[in-house]
């Protein structure tokens, strides 16, 4: 089971009230997905009637239209029907805690990588734009700071129009200062006074954003490489954390775009946004899967604060809460 009070990185330990409100954020987040696809596997596990060919193929094609991903879908039926059918399981409601245990399996694949404990500890957060990197690094300065660390931003994005003046307002919102020199600066300079900035005034956590442009690959490999090696000159085992960030609205297409920057960086841990936006849930199971990454967080509602560290157990439970 993912931690539920301890988080990865920085994070600083949460109160049982604390991890109960973000399970509360998960649950309300997730409410399209209940109500479609997921709401209709429910329905499917909640009877006393026996378990049939039929069912099986149902679930396969919810999964599907839930945004599971093929691959992922295959897993999880095989894997129920296998544990289904040891357990010598009849009916299709005995078999639902089946499926959720092999959903929560999983993410866990890809589970909890140790702590790493720095100062600064250098966050890198990459993303095509328009996945909501802006806001999620928004959040995580909140969060940080609600947890008594402080923390510096840098706006490394320095190639879309208005990313800088964006960043810089939301830095105003969550109270942190920030480090930019305007659109068209080169970003490895923005990272280097950042770098410097961080160490000078003794900061805990440095967050950095980048471009999110897809058009050249190439290019955004030897960017992203090239801030990578500007961090690592004051700081030689930086960034700590990449955070990947995928718009769970894209479905499909957000995984494929996120494909890119796995050759582009060495992506730590994933952050899906907008999960309340969508009804089609599932994409969490797809990136997990296909990214190869840990999710870390769920950006939960369009609030400063509405970000949650992801548990699996209770993310498959908001799927399938009753209400």
């Amino acid at each position: 089971m993912f931690r539920r009070l301890f988080g990865r990185g920085q994070d600083a330990p949460r109160s049982e009230e604390e991890a109960r409100a973000e399970e509360q954020q998960v649950e309300q987040s997730l409410a399209k997905s209940r109500q479609g696809m997921f709401g209709r596997i429910t329905q499917m596990f909640a009877t006393d009637e026996p378990i049939t060919d039929e069912l099986w193929d149902e679930l396969e094609e919810a999964l599907i239209q839930g945004d599971v991903g093929i691959e992922t879908t295959l897993y999880l039926v095989n894997r129920t029907k296998d544990r289904v059918n040891r357990n010598n399981i009849k009916k299709a409601r005995e078999a639902r805690e089946m499926l959720k245990a092999e959903m929560v399996s999983v993410f866990q694949e890809y589970a909890d990588r140790e702590p790493v404990v720095a100062r600064p500890f250098v966050i890198l957060v990459v993303g095509v734009n328009g996945s909501g990197k802006t806001t999620l690094i928004a959040k995580l300065a909140h969060r940080y700071k609600r947890f008594g660390k402080s923390v510096i931003l840098a706006a490394a994005d320095t190639f879309r129009a208005a990313a800088t003046e964006q960043l810089e307002t939301w830095a105003e919102r969550a109270g942190v200062p920030i480090i930019s020199r305007g659109q068209g600066a080169d970003a490895g300079a923005v990272v280097y006074d950042a770098v410097n900035a961080a160490i000078e005034r003794n900061v805990d956590v440095l967050i950095i954003d980048t471009a999110g442009r897809l058009h050249a690959k190439f290019n955004l490999m030897r960017e992203l490489e090239k801030l990578r090696n500007v961090i690592r000159r004051r700081i030689p085992d930086g960034p700590h954390e990449v955070l990947l960030v995928i718009d769970a609205t894209t479905g499909q297409n957000g995984v494929l775009q996120a494909k890119a920057f796995l050759e582009a960086v060495d992506v730590t841990d994933v952050v899906v946004t907008k999960m309340d936006g969508t009804a089609k849930g599932g994409i969490a199971f797809a990136i997990s899967q296909d990214i190869e990454r840990p999710i870390r967080y769920l950006g939960t509602g369009e609030k400063i604060g509405d970000l949650a560290l992801f548990d699996a157990e209770s993310f498959v439970d908001a799927l399938f809460a009753e209400k």
